[in-house]
């Protein structure tokens, strides 16, 4: 039997054959190049299609200078807010047909956050997105010399770095002004780490909705996002309603979910009723959240506008180096579920509250 040899795979120069042109209009097609006529891309794109050329990537790099990949520096994802950015940049990488090289850092100092984009330089990315929770982070990468277009996540908008952001404080302000609409005028905050910008914001809009209601602000408990730092707030929050000194409090946000859930499971040990006697409310909004007892109303965050945000402002930064200035703000929205209910003027009795799937007060305005 005859032995049939392995078919090469096609070549730029097979595709320029069969398009009938030359080697260097199809390098001008792949490269996208503007001087090039329609009919003329047409034809060499359908001698692509039908030979099933794949351009060499490297070769494509040599041509367009662009390697067609976006770092991306990370840390705390092991939380469900990174985790989900980081989820949400990648997937829109992918839609504009783009790598992504991560990098994950245990601690975003300068040191770290300056070996981290000279790897991401090393391997030829085209540009990074940064995410930078923590003030100090953002202050350390506005120092650091950047070889290529750089663009923050959940860094706010203090600093000249170009970045995408949820409006933290347009959310808790939001959700805390859910809780006074619903008769609640003493409302207790357990707030995420103070290092961090989300949980700044979050309690500056807690804190900005009782001062417009004309209400007393309560000292805000501390937590580390994890439901056991919840779980212990949840105690403080139990013994005050039982009994402690001062207003009693008849409704409580939490900064994230977790540490929400873990406040519910200490005052229903405590044998407190929610949202009888006590409202509770997160921000997150975890998918587990619908499905507790009762089910957690709160804050959604939009990860997937968010890394849309992220890589579209970064990839107008590549095509621009010297592009304005970009702060893209991102508006979270409500979702009232069972664990809030009004209370009546005089009593501890709640008013019926029918909660619902979600409550969109606001929309995506990235």
């Amino acid at each position: 039997m005859e032995e049939t040899a392995e078919r090469r795979p096609p070549t730029m120069a097979d595709v320029a054959q069969v398009a009938g042109v030359s080697h260097q209009t199809v390098s001008r097609v792949l490269s996208d190049h503007p001087n090039v006529r329609e009919a003329t891309k047409e034809r060499v794109l359908r001698a692509i299609a039908e030979l099933g050329y794949r351009p060499n990537s490297a070769a494509r790099t040599l041509v367009t200078r662009r390697s067609r990949t976006i770092g991306v520096v990370a840390a705390n994802t092991t939380l469900f807010g990174p985790a989900s950015i980081l989820a949400g940049l990648e997937r829109a990488a992918r839609q504009e047909d783009y790598l992504v090289a991560s990098v994950g850092l245990e601690e975003l100092t300068e040191h770290a956050l300056g070996k981290a984009l000279e790897r991401l330089g090393g391997w030829g990315v085209d540009g990074a997105v940064v995410m930078t929770p923590h003030r100090r982070a953002v202050a350390a990468l506005a120092r650091l010399p950047q070889p290529f277009p750089v663009v923050t996540v959940e860094g706010g908008h203090d600093l000249d770095l170009p970045g995408v952001a949820v409006d933290q404080f347009a959310g808790a302000r939001a959700i805390t002004e859910h809780l006074l609409a619903l008769g609640h005028t003493c409302v207790w905050h357990v707030a995420g780490p103070g290092e961090w910008i989300e949980a700044e914001g979050r309690l500056q809009g807690w804190r900005a909705a009782l001062e417009a209601a004309g209400l007393p602000v309560p000292p805000h408990l501390t937590g580390d996002w994890s439901p056991a730092s919840g779980h212990a707030a949840g105690r403080q929050v139990a013994a005050a309603f039982r009994g402690g000194s001062g207003p009693r409090p008849t409704a409580v946000f939490a900064a994230n979910d977790h540490m929400a859930l873990g406040l519910v499971r200490a005052l229903t040990e405590a044998g407190v009723r929610m949202p009888e006697d006590v409202a509770v409310a997160g921000f997150d909004d975890l998918p587990e959240g619908a499905y507790t007892t009762p089910s957690l109303t709160t804050v959604r965050q939009d990860f997937a506008a968010v890394g849309r945000a992220g890589i579209g402002l970064l990839l107008q930064l590549i095509d621009d180096p010297g592009a304005a200035l970009a702060h893209v703000s991102v508006r979270p929205e409500l979702v009232v579920r069972e664990s809030t209910a009004g209370r009546s003027p005089g009593g501890h009795r709640p008013r019926s509250s029918r909660p619902g799937p979600s409550s969109a007060l606001f929309s995506d305005a990235g």
